[in-house]
């Protein structure tokens, strides 16, 4: 049943409807659809662009850096170049996952490639296919990725036939989860199946965090939605839009193992790209999803409630002048990332759009001491980490970050020397976030060996 949320409307009082503490700067300009943005380890934003071009940006310069150009890209409306993800170990294994629509005898196809960077170089070679044979069309074609746990997973639309939705047998409106190697996990729901969840229309979002794998998902007319993804469930689409409040949807839903969505929406805002913010750049903003939005041309923070399984209330940052807003992504240093989406969609015309950020220029999140506070070795690491600090520095908390954001141990350094363990951590390349009354005082990186 829908649910009562107090809805928290920002106030909006600096030019162009931003928050008061915002700061708005264009990074670069004159771009083509950047479909996906992820923040990578080496402090660039990697991003696609809708028509098969691969990029990577250096965000205080604005330089780009173009690494590939998919020629077998084709752009159909909605379809081409889609979603990206890194390899979470990438400084070992620089792997890029990219999704993008094809022509295979005369038929529109979606496939998922995975290519190799070369940093001596700069650029991807390699390319691996993984998946294909999805079915595409000119609406509807997802197609976001993510890697969890070293499974990677990618939303499918519907393909335009609603029917696909629902068939098992069929590889569209689904989540998809498969193995780094393109192979399918045997703890996947359906034996030898990358299906992990169905009933989805069109999701154009997912962020991992909290435990949780949240998406958000284009409805019709009526009802987009964001959803937390489970394992084996179904979604609804198309007999369930939204919430189960008909007669019809509540009988469907109690036989069909039917999710409901945290949050929907009526009329729809084409909501697209999220990520999950906690950084003290931006207090009002922590413990919460940020999601862009397509037809609204606003940022929402959606909060989260105290077990992060629903939302407590949502809240907007108007970005009318940049109109559509296709994705986002967030620095380690809290600042926060917007591409937009209005150059014509064909791929013919001027490329007008651009990668925006959002900033608080008061927030001194790094120490110009930095050298002097702490110390972390041995870098690269294997079992542990040493962090020692300046003494009489009082208190200090830390947070040890993937290259996605994603708060992996946290913890209070009581003593001058601590050591941390990091067995347990994946190889690659992680973030040391240090905070000292509510301060960053240190955004340190080190190797996992």
């Amino acid at each position: 049943m829908k649910k009562i949320l107090l809805i928290l409307v920002a106030l909006l009082v600096m030019n162009d409807d931003v928050n008061a503490q915002m700061t708005v700067r264009v990074v670069r300009d004159s771009l083509f659809i950047p479909w996906e943005l992820v923040y990578g380890p080496d402090n660039h934003i990697w991003f696609t662009q809708k028509n098969g071009y691969v990029c990577r940006l250096e965000p205080t310069s604005g330089r780009i850096d173009t690494l590939y150009n998919e020629t077998n890209t084709r752009i159909q409306s909605e379809g081409g170049m889609l979603g990206l993800a890194l390899h979470p170990q990438f400084a070992t294994l620089p792997y890029v996952y990219v999704a993008y629509n094809y022509i295979d005898a005369s038929v529109y196809k979606e496939r998922i490639v995975r290519y190799t960077y070369n940093s001596t170089s700069n650029v991807l070679q390699s390319p691996l296919t993984l998946l294909d044979n999805i079915n595409a069309a000119n609406i509807h074609n997802g197609c976001r990725l993510l890697i969890i746990d070293n499974h990677l997973y990618i939303t499918t639309g519907d393909a335009a036939t609603t029917s696909n939705s629902q068939n098992i047998n069929s590889l569209n409106g689904k989540v998809l989860r498969i193995a780094l190697d393109g192979s399918i996990p045997t703890d996947n729901p359906i034996a030898g199946s990358a299906l992990w969840s169905w009933g989805h229309r069109n999701a154009q979002g997912m962020v991992y965090a909290n435990g949780k794998l949240y998406e958000s998902e284009h409805g019709a007319t009526s009802d987009d939605e964001i959803n937390i993804i489970e394992k084996g469930r179904n979604y609804g689409w198309p007999a369930v839009q939204g919430y189960c409040n008909t007669p019809s949807e509540i009988t469907l839903c109690a036989d069909s193992n039917v999710k409901e969505p945290l949050e929907a929406w009526t009329p729809t805002l084409a909501v697209c790209g999220i990520d999950y913010y906690d950084h003290p750049m931006f207090p009002q903003l922590q413990k919460s999803l940020l999601m862009t939005t397509l037809k609204d041309s606003t940022l929402y923070q959606l909060k989260l409630n105290g077990t992060n399984d629903d939302i407590s209330a949502v809240s907007k940052t108007g970005l009318s002048k940049y109109r559509r807003l296709r994705d986002l992504c967030i620095s380690p240093d809290g600042r926060i990332y917007i591409s937009t989406s209005n150059s014509p969609s064909s791929g013919t015309g001027s490329k007008i759009d651009r990668i925006i950020e959002l900033y608080d220029p008061s927030y001194n999140g790094i120490s110009k001491y930095e050298k002097e506070v702490a110390v972390i070795f041995p870098n690269p690491a294997k079992d542990d980490i040493t962090i020692k600090l300046k003494a009489n520095l009082g208190v200090v908390s830390y947070s040890i970050l993937n290259i996605y954001g994603q708060v992996l141990m946290s913890g209070v350094l009581s003593k001058v020397s601590n050591t941390i363990d990091v067995k347990a951590l994946p190889a690659g390349q992680y973030n040391v976030l240090l905070q000292d009354k509510g301060k960053l005082n240190m955004n340190k990186v080190f190797l996992k060996q």
